[in-house]
């Protein structure tokens, strides 16, 4: 059997939340994708995205849905801008990670490439 190897190390991916602790939202995301160092990671989801976003569905509270869809749109504005990689580890059925992965920044980094996120929104 072939063995396959991510290039995202342990060491280098950061869960700045639990699964019970605060929520990410999406000023913290963009302060992380102005200060990340390229190859660096972050997870912005740990669960069923599509499900957990959902209010039929989720077992989230409204407003934590409504942060995660934040978090989820902004993720998605930041690899539409060559800033971040999307990619996604399941860590079980129906259970995954969502790593944004840092890529090189195309100009300088800092406040600038955070208002440039916001101004996405």
């Amino acid at each position: 059997m072939m063995e396959r190897r991510s290039a995202i190390h342990g060491s280098r991916v950061v869960s700045i939340f639990g699964a019970a602790g605060p929520a990410l939202d999406e000023m913290g995301l963009s302060a992380w994708i102005a200060q990340a160092a390229p190859g660096e990671a972050l997870v912005y989801h740990r669960g069923f995205l599509a499900v957990d976003a959902t209010g039929a569905v989720s077992n989230l509270t409204p407003e934590r849905q409504r942060t995660l869809r934040g978090v989820a749109a902004a993720a998605l504005r930041a690899a539409e801008q060559r800033l971040v990689h999307l990619v996604q580890a399941r860590l079980g059925p129906d259970h995954f990670a969502y790593i944004a992965v840092a890529r090189p920044k195309p100009g300088p980094a800092g406040a600038a490439l955070s208002m440039r996120l916001l101004e996405a929104a």
